[in-house]
């Protein structure tokens, strides 16, 4: 089928799509803890079963068991070089069901979300995820589906990703974008129903939708708003049986009814859907009571919501709060030192403070906190922070770790810091568990540093949170990421560099350098590659405590590299903790009028020696 006759069919009338597969299958005895979509191989009797359910129901469009039937999720069960056969049954075996009908009946081939994030908020690239969307939609178009349906997507830029694969393919197959939204009416990446129709509308499909989501009411209310946006396009509506309840020994519960659910199937075409169905929780008795809603002209329906546009530009909020003291130093290129200094084991406070008093004193302008250094159990960070800014009246730069923070988590500790008057961040990914104090702790997060970066300049700092929701103020965060001067992979690390800039970086925090006519070419490389975009380089200097120090730090820390030289003078020296600060002094002497400023590194915490290279050390 073509994409010319595939909109003259949903002109003349609507099409009722099937109802959840995975709640389906469940039903018909399948365990919870496979993948349904191998039971296209392993059980083709239930798949089978589920399809003749809903053809008897009524059905238009009989959907693939293929949701997750991509290399990602399939690589969770060890199927990941299955694609193409675990596909190209899925169509086999519908199209068998099919050709039991009397009746015309068009098969959708399902391709679900790939189960990973994508760049900025992932690791997956843009090309990784066009990549193993293709694979699928390759099998399913091979095996002669009708159209594809691209489903529950809650990012718009794997919802991009999953259209350029299949149009990559063919320029002919019609394509339905359904885009799945939380219980505020936004997508996981915070956006509106309104939004995502006018982000939709430029993609080369035929149909834009809603599915999973919540129930009928809301998926109704933003097929409305899509509607009202883009009255001229088809819809498509898939609601859940309602919000899930998880009940005895785990089950889940989706509470709508049958003859609830009819009750918006006439709603949903007057709000202007040529496709409707069902997604979790509903079953062939739904949609057997669609189906009779749909024929009936004077079935009940449910009154059509009042829908609002409100666009992203009326939400957005001026920021009132002056700039950071570090921000007006990299901003005027004043030479900016901040130290390293780690929060307590308990709740004694006195060490970290008179070490904080003493590096002021000694010339310091800033203080970075670290936030759990080597996965090791301390105070809270901010604690830690908003302690010495009370005491000391000295701007912190917090370390702020993605690792073992969710997205609520994150937005929550970052308010809390703000309300605190910790304003400087420094976004990093943080030191895995297995290192540290607790090893089996968990150790997932929900964004990676660059995507943590763009949430909070991005939106943050205009008033909204990640799902696109109006906070009380906006803030006013100075937001700094990790970089390296003497990468293993310069062009990697040119790669993420530009990403950082891209989403707002205000400065970049350095590893060790020792080896400095190598960090000055790559300082010079890099601002060749970004001009007036490069952004300001707090060097990391950190004094060698002895030879044994630069020995471990050599032969066991990733990208640090002790010249030779530098090792035979900490060997020779008779003093090597002075040593190891004439040293660093020396190193940041080189570099000092290539960089805005230094990150400076204590050994041990030993804020004594670091205080020694400040001392003298012209930073205002």
């Amino acid at each position: 089928m073509d994409r010319i006759e595939f909109r003259r069919l949903l002109g003349e009338r609507p099409l009722l799509l099937d109802g959840a597969m995975g709640t389906a299958l469940q039903a018909h005895g399948a365990p919870m803890d496979i993948a349904f979509d191998d039971l296209n191989l392993k059980r083709p009797d239930l798949v089978a079963a589920v399809h003749r359910d809903y053809l008897e129901a009524g059905v238009d469009v009989l959907e693939t068991n293929s949701f997750g039937a991509n290399r990602f999720k399939l690589a969770e069960y060890g199927l990941q070089d299955e694609v193409v056969q675990i596909n190209k049954a899925a169509v086999s075996i519908a199209r068998a069901m099919i050709g039991e009908q009397g009746r015309p009946i068009l098969l959708a081939g399902s391709i679900g979300p790939l189960g990973v994030r994508l760049a900025p908020l992932g690791r997956v690239t843009m090309d990784e995820a066009v990549a193993a969307f293709a694979e699928q939609a390759d099998a399913l178009l091979a095996a002669a589906v009708d159209f594809i349906i691209i489903e529950t997507i809650s990012d718009l830029v794997e919802m991009k990703a999953a259209v350029t694969a299949v149009r990559s393919l063919s320029p002919t197959i019609p394509i339905v974008a359904q885009m799945s939204f939380t219980r505020d009416d936004r997508t996981m990446t915070g956006l509106s129903a309104d939004a995502v129709a006018c982000k939709m509308e430029p993609l080369d499909v035929d149909v834009i939708g809603v599915n999973c989501s919540g129930g009928p009411a809301q998926v109704l209310r933003l097929v409305m708003t899509m509607h009202a946006v883009l009255p001229d396009m088809v819809l498509s509506a898939a609601p859940n049986a309602g919000w899930p309840e998880q009940v005895d020994r785990g089950r889940i519960q989706y509470p709508a009814v049958p003859a609830y659910f009819a009750g918006y199937a006439r709603s949903f075409v007057e709000a202007g859907a040529g496709l409707i169905g069902g997604c979790c929780g509903t079953t062939a008795v739904h949609i057997s009571a669609m189906r009779q809603a749909i024929d009936d002209p004077e079935s009940a329906m449910r009154p059509l919501p009042i829908v609002r546009i409100v666009t992203r530009e009326q939400v957005e909020t001026a920021v009132t709060d002056p700039p950071t003291k570090l921000y007006e130093f990299l901003r005027d290129g004043r030479f900016a030192a901040t130290v390293e200094m780690s929060p307590p084991k308990g709740i004694a406070t006195h060490r970290l403070i008179e070490g904080a008093r003493t590096l002021q004193a000694a010339g310091a302008n800033f203080l970075d906190i670290a936030d759990a250094p080597l996965a090791r159990m301390r105070m809270g960070a901010w604690a830690a922070a908003h302690l010495v800014q009370k005491e000391l009246e000295i701007e912190t730069i917090l370390h702020f770790p993605t690792r073992g923070r969710n997205l609520l988590r994150v937005q929550g500790d970052l308010l809390a810091a703000y309300a605190l008057g910790i304003r400087n961040l420094f976004v990093t990914m943080g030191d895995p568990t297995r290192i540290g104090d607790y090893p089996e702790a968990m150790d997932s997060y929900d964004i990676v540093p660059t995507g943590l970066i763009r949430l909070i300049k991005k939106q943050f700092n205009i008033g909204l949170d990640k799902a696109g929701n109006r906070i009380d103020q906006a803030t006013n965060f100075t937001a700094g990421c990790a970089f390296s001067l003497t990468p293993a992979k310069p062009d990697r690390e040119i790669r993420l560099l530009a990403k950082k800039i891209r989403n707002g970086s205000d400065f970049a925090l350095t590893q060790p350098v020792f080896e400095v006519d190598k960090a000055i070419a790559f300082i010079e490389r890099c601002r060749a590659e970004f001009g007036e975009d490069m952004l300001p380089l707090l060097v990391g200097i950190k004094p060698l405590y002895n030879l044994r120090n630069a020995e471990f730090l050599h032969n066991e820390v990733p990208g640090i590299s002790i010249p030779a030289e530098q090792k035979s003078r900490m060997q020779k020296a008779k003093h090597p903790q002075q040593e190891g600060v004439q040293i660093a002094r020396e190193l940041l002497m080189e570099l000092r009028p290539f960089v805005a400023g230094t990150y400076l590194m204590p050994a041990f915490s030993r804020y004594d020696l670091i205080a020694d290279l400040l001392d003298g050390l012209e930073s205002g």
